[in-house]
């Protein structure tokens, strides 16, 4: 069914809640922030979000890095 987030390739895309379930928020916090842009979502022909797994990693780093969210 869904991508192993744990594991997932970075080139995967990952959906909003799988994306949530790893910063520890709701998915429409992820969906706010890809309107703020801090993640590059995409839109599916059916108008889902997708975020690429290496972006979503790379801002999961980060805010490790600094304490956050």
């Amino acid at each position: 069914m869904g991508t192993d987030v744990g594991h997932a390739e970075p080139a995967a895309m990952l959906m909003p809640s799988e994306v949530a379930s790893l910063f520890g928020v709701t998915p429409r916090t992820i969906a706010r922030w890809d309107a703020a842009g801090l993640l590059p979502g995409e839109r599916t022909i059916g108008g889902h979000r997708r975020f690429p797994a290496g972006a979503v990693y790379e801002l999961l780093e980060f805010l490790e890095g600094v304490g956050g969210p």
